[in-house]
């Protein structure tokens, strides 16, 4: 399937083959059963496979508009919706939305929310109310995205790395995690925390600060914060995150949110 996929990605003349086109209906079947992945773990770290993202950007060419009707609602689209959540061990809430091609393992719960195309959500995770996982986006087992979390796509530029929420975090209501942030594994994101590639990431746990951008490390707690910087027009605040500890051996796993934080004294 590589080998067709590169080759109709070089020359998309190819697509009004058969053989290509299958290609790529193949791949996007074998992204949403979970066998193939836009990104994958390794030793090294995290690899993405851009010929499967190449698949997905191609998958939008070759599917067809129609409509749906849900009557009084109509729907206009490209992409077929995911279905027998039954037998996929999946709990949807009304109105939850996920594309076929997205991967949902067992014990997901999605409660009104959408998963785009590419997305892969690992088992026992829970998709708050209006939260939105992103397409290529990779939600680790157990992970909880509370309500209205926004969770970045990327398919271009292709070089560009998905967001990726590692097994056991805790994402608080409201945060965005875009542009590739990494956020390692049971680490915890206070409630309106957000994070690009070039928001700083501060660890004010020690004597000195640590500054780092685009990776929050392991069972890390985290709040939003700000710091001072000059510009032309002055002096202003400019948003950033801070680490204010680490999760501790005794804090359960299930816990919520404000007992995370409540360890630390801090209340978001």
């Amino acid at each position: 399937m590589k080998e067709l996929i590169l080759e109709a990605w070089n020359n998309r003349e190819l697509l009004k083959e058969e053989k290509h086109s299958n290609a790529v209906r193949d791949v996007i079947e074998e992204v949403d059963k979970g066998r193939l992945r836009t990104a994958s773990p390794s030793e090294s770290g995290w690899q993405v496979n851009e010929w499967v993202k190449q698949a997905i950007l191609m998958y939008f060419g070759i599917q067809q508009m129609q409509t749906w009707e849900v009557a009084p609602f109509e729907f206009y689209d490209k992409m077929l919706l995911k279905k027998n959540y039954k037998e996929l061990g999946v709990r949807a809430v009304p109105h939850a939305v996920a594309r076929y091609g997205a991967y949902l393992a067992k014990n997901v719960v999605l409660m009104p929310s959408y998963v785009n195309i590419g997305a892969y959500v690992d088992e026992g995770a829970m998709v708050d109310t209006w939260a939105t996982v992103g397409s290529c986006a990779q939600i680790g087992k157990g992970v909880h995205l509370s309500g209205g979390v926004g969770i970045g796509g990327v398919l271009e530029p292709l070089q560009a790395s998905p967001v990726i929420i590692e097994d056991g975090c805790f994402i608080g209501s409201r945060c965005i995690v875009v542009e590739g942030v990494i956020v390692e594994k049971e680490a915890v994101l206070g409630a309106n925390v957000v994070l690009t590639q070039s928001t700083k990431i501060i660890d004010v746990s020690g004597n000195e600060p640590i500054e780092m951008k685009g990776r929050v490390p392991a069972r890390s707690v985290v709040i939003p914060g700000s710091y001072t910087k000059k510009f032309p027009a002055g002096e202003y605040g400019v948003g950033c995150a801070l680490i204010i500890g680490q999760r501790k051996p005794s804090t359960d796993l299930k816990t919520s949110l404000n007992d995370a934080l409540r360890d630390f004294n801090v209340s978001v």
